[in-house]
């Protein structure tokens, strides 16, 4: 199974970003019984989670994400997405997703994302 995330990049404060990460090796019905996440890390800092959607469905966001940034999934595609609005200098970090499945735990490489002020 390999996660391939894409979509990072430098933007001013203010502007948006999506971010993708695509499953391959990995069966459809694997995918869609998993937990998705988004996770990030700062220079100097944890990682921390970001966003998750939740084998249940529900969706959780880090407080300082809220109503800025929207995870979402495309089963057909195997691919889990981070729509990140009105972004801030401080989202600046490493993204990284997370696929949490019945048979493993996995994670992309991690995809850059800069906010300048």
């Amino acid at each position: 199974v390999q996660l391939q995330a894409s979509g990072g990049g430098s933007v001013q404060a203010g502007g948006s970003l999506k971010l993708s990460c695509k499953a391959s090796g990995m069966i459809w019905s694997t995918f869609t019984a998993s937990r998705l996440g988004w996770y990030r890390q700062a220079p100097g800092k944890q990682r921390e989670l970001v966003a998750e959607l939740t084998t249940s469905g529900s969706i959780n966001y880090q407080n300082s994400v809220k109503g800025r940034f929207t995870i979402s999934k495309d089963n057909s595609r195997k691919t889990v997405y981070l729509q990140m609005n009105s972004l801030e200098p401080e989202d600046t970090a490493v993204y990284y997703c997370n696929v949490e499945g019945p048979y493993g735990d996995y994670w992309g490489q991690g995809t850059q994302v800069t906010v300048s002020s």
